[in-house]
């Protein structure tokens, strides 16, 4: 145990003391905010000097009446044969054709343009015609605007969870969902990425011939397990950096060009909401509550136990084919079966965990070791039942064993083998030779 350590010590000390660990932990959450405020600017100065295009018209229903917050109509008095053929030689964004429609199917209203118009575009002008074609039909039928307005009646349902002791907890399944997306994909991307620095790790230790010159005084399983461990602590460090200097810096960004962060934005938004202060108070204080009830020690707890697991899981198969072969380009037929356990497990977030946290499917992939950790993550946010959470816990456990005592058996042959062609037949034939 102190060997492996030892070469823990050494993989972290290593890794963290390069130039390359320093300036990838310290440049990325400098580069995000950077981003941000090069978008935020950019858009900011595009709406102060945007101007708005200009779209001709041809209304042969005479119910046409030009809304120019986002355009410049400019009406068009012959015919749309005509127009058309004006177009072709004109500037203007667009034409846009209004026939004599029937209120109650209208159909038949073009748009004309040079190039291909954006669903926001076209989004546009569809909502502004639907509003008109809305109160033409007020004004047909009778109906004030104020009257439709005080029959619409909004409902928010409350949540509210029970424990089986009897103990009430608020939540929101919104608030939910994005907890579950957010930590799905980022132990996704973690783990692909650093069980990817094993591999090359290895690779690049076995090509300068250190590993072997390490081996004369430990065991590979040692060397292997070690490397995985170290690597695991960088891992977790520079995620802890990124997660406190990008939400900071990713404030101050947004405070300077005065805009706020989600959590103010939504404060605000309820106090536009409810004016009244006796409501806008009680609307705050369910927020506030809703917030103090997410269990946050119980998701990061969760997080750092299923990165762990994962990361040691498939760190150990990384490791193995990085022994196995000389070249990065070699690992890449061997990398794909690694990952595909992965790949079922985010696009399972999406199709099933996400849209159904409690089925049969989602329970399964939440269990299965080489899928638990992405889809657990995706899940916790919902509440697990206890004995789901312990069994998958114990699951992943013995999937590391389980994957650590394959990739040692090859890892320990591999890693010593150079210059032989490899493929799945070679790789089973180490794990089946005997020390």
């Amino acid at each position: 145990m102190n060997k492996i350590w030892l070469i823990m010590r050494r993989e972290f000390l290593n890794r963290v003391q390069k130039k390359s660990f320093l300036i990838a932990t310290i440049l990325l959450p400098l580069i995000f905010p950077l981003l941000m405020a090069i978008l935020v600017y950019a858009a900011i100065e595009q709406k102060k000097h945007a101007s708005k295009d200009i779209v001709y018209y041809v209304d042969d229903s005479n119910k046409f009446v030009p809304d120019t917050t986002k355009y410049i109509f400019r009406k068009f008095t012959g015919s749309i044969d005509e127009a058309k053929k004006v177009f072709q030689h004109d500037e203007s964004h667009g034409l846009l054709y209004v026939p004599n429609f029937d209120l109650s199917n209208p159909q038949g209203i073009t748009l004309y343009t040079k190039v291909n118009p954006s669903p926001n575009e076209l989004g546009d002008l569809e909502g502004m015609l639907e509003n008109q074609v809305k109160e033409l039909k007020m004004i047909k039928f009778n109906i004030n605007q104020k009257l439709l307005d005080s029959i619409k009646t909004d409902i928010s349902i409350r949540t509210i969870n029970i424990s089986e002791e009897g103990h009430e907890e608020t939540s929101d399944s919104k608030v939910l969902f994005g907890i579950g997306m957010a930590c799905g994909i980022m132990m996704y991307i973690f783990i692909f990425v650093y069980g990817a620095q094993i591999m090359q790790g290895v690779i690049e230790e076995k090509t300068s011939k250190v590993v072997e010159v390490i081996v004369s005084s430990v065991k590979p399983f040692q060397l292997m397990m070690g490397k995985i461990m170290g690597l695991a602590s960088v891992g977790l460090l520079q995620f802890l950096i990124w997660i406190i200097l990008i939400t900071t810096l990713s404030s101050v960004v947004l405070g300077f060009f005065g805009l706020e962060m989600p959590q103010q934005q939504m404060m605000n938004e309820m106090n536009q909401q409810y004016p009244d202060a006796q409501v806008q108070n009680q609307g705050m204080l369910e927020v506030m509550k809703l917030i103090s009830e997410i269990p946050f020690g119980y998701l990061i707890f969760n997080f750092l136990f299923y990165f762990l697991g994962g990361y040691l899981l498939y760190g150990a198969l990384f490791a193995a084919v990085g022994s196995a072969v000389d070249s990065p380009a070699e690992a890449q037929q061997f990398m794909f079966p690694i990952t595909i356990p992965m790949l079922i497990a985010y696009f399972g977030l999406f199709t099933f965990i996400l849209d159904d946290p409690h089925g049969s499917i989602s329970i399964w992939l939440s269990i299965i070791p080489f899928t638990s950790p992405i889809a657990m993550m995706g899940r916790i946010g919902f509440g697990v039942p206890t004995w789901q959470l312990i069994l998958s816990m114990l699951s992943l456990i013995g999937g590391f064993i389980f994957t650590t005592w394959v990739a040692g058996r090859i890892y320990r042959v591999g890693i010593l083998m150079h210059g032989t062609k490899i493929n799945y037949k070679v790789m089973a034939k180490w794990f089946m030779m005997k020390a």
